[in-house]
């Protein structure tokens, strides 16, 4: 089948999708073959035909079947079940799955499409409530030629058609788009939940969104900024790491302060330094059992330091072994050999040195990790001060207190805050 003769189509079920698509199809003079389980649900479609008796008379009349039904067991049905399209499908023809399912169901129904010599292709759809005004954006996984055979249709009731890869690429980058819009509706809710507690109507929180970012641009705006290489410049990412953790730990803090739960917020935080990719420049783990090469640990544990303490924490280090003993141990061997292996990752080792360290009562050297923990974004201000009450039952509450010094001093540091008294 070509483009050119990608001419009849069908839809299978009429809900508000497949409804709406229904009737942009038939606007756009496509009339198509309908099938619902309700024998009227067509009446309230304008120039949408009479539902038919099955899925396979809509397929016996059809070059490209979109399948929009509730979910896997429906679509598996309306495909593959006794009625189904298959029964009657012409090879060549193509059945286009707008449900949104799992991968492992795309991959089930488009074999057994394949098993027939029938096109499958995966399509996502967003957003539904368009679906009857020509304008929802089909997102599409499948063959090149079988998507660009199915186009014809698929243009007569969609805005736009991204082909975003093979068989399974338009449910799991539709997928990925829910992802983002119900993670959002979570970090709303969290901020209009803290705004509320301030004494601020959510309807005020909403104008200065809206008004500041009318397009929403700032919602991919992380996506935009990757270079040609699909990363993030190194750069750019040391620039807004500080801004994104100075502010999200405000975030927290009054979260803290107004007793507001904001867990998505939290993870966030804790996160920071993953979202933005941070790199580490830090060559392969150390092995289980390291082959004590002094050169290779050393230059893994210069890198390690930068990790753990942050970029530049090296620079203070010789750039190779002096012959120094405790210098080139502390490189080599703590950061190279032990600090370096791979498993424990360097949030939990750090957690055991601040353990250690609270014991010794060394609020200086609690702050050097401290401030690691949190340029890494590894532990926030709430779990930090969590620690510190934590710590005070193990090592004793003087020592506790060096600990408190040591932590308040650094996160201080790291929002230009005074520390608590």
């Amino acid at each position: 089948m070509t483009a050119q003769t990608a001419g009849r189509a069908g839809v299978i079920g009429l809900g508000m999708i497949g409804g709406g698509v229904a009737v942009s199809l038939a606007r756009s003079g496509r009339v198509p073959a309908v099938y619902d389980v309700r024998p009227d649900a067509a009446d309230p479609l304008p120039g949408v035909p009479d539902v038919l008796a099955s899925p396979a008379e809509v397929a016996a009349t059809s070059d490209v079947v979109m399948v929009a039904v509730v979910d896997a067991d429906q679509a598996r049905r309306a495909i593959t079940g006794e009625d189904g399209l298959l029964t009657t499908a012409r090879p060549g023809s193509t059945v286009v799955l707008l449900s949104t399912v799992a991968l492992p169901v795309v991959r089930e129904l488009a074999a057994a499409c394949a098993g027939h010599r029938v096109g499958f292709l995966d399509c996502g759809v967003t957003p539904g409530d368009k679906a009857a005004d020509h304008g929802m954006v089909a997102i599409v996984g499948g063959d090149t030629e079988v998507v660009e055979a199915a186009r014809p249709v698929l243009e007569d009731w969609s805005k736009k058609v991204v082909h975003c890869g093979p068989s399974g690429a338009g449910m799991a980058t539709k997928i990925a788009r829910n992802a983002v819009t119900y993670g959002t509706w979570r970090t709303v809710h969290e901020a209009a939940a803290l705004a509320s507690a301030a004494g601020v109507a959510p309807a005020r929180l909403a104008e200065v969104i809206e008004t500041a970012d009318p397009l929403g641009r700032t919602l991919l705006q992380l996506l935009g900024m990757r270079g040609e290489d699909g990363k993030l410049p190194e750069a750019v990412v040391r620039q807004i790491t500080p801004l994104m953790t100075k502010d999200l730990d405000a975030a927290l803090d009054l979260a803290e302060t107004l007793g507001v739960p904001v867990p998505a917020v939290a993870v966030t935080r804790e996160r920071a330094a993953d979202t933005l990719e941070l790199p580490s420049a830090v060559p392969d783990a150390a092995p289980e059992a390291p082959d004590h090469d002094p050169d290779t640990a050393y230059r893994r544990g210069l890198a390690l330091m930068d990790q753990v303490y942050g970029p530049g924490f090296s620079d203070a280090m010789p750039d190779a072994p002096t012959g120094e003993p405790f210098t080139d141990a502390t490189v080599g061997h703590l950061f190279g050999e032990v600090w370096s292996r791979a498993a424990l990752s360097v949030r939990d080792r750090r957690l055991l040195v601040l353990g250690a360290t609270a014991a010794l009562g060394r609020g200086d050297l609690i702050r050097i990790q401290t401030e690691g923990a949190l340029i890494n974004g590894e532990l926030d201000a709430r779990q930090l001060r969590e620690a510190t009450l934590h710590l005070a039952l193990y090592v004793g509450w003087g020592n506790a207190t060096a600990v408190r010094t040591g932590i308040e001093e650094a996160i201080a540091a790291r929002t230009d805050a005074p520390p608590r008294a």
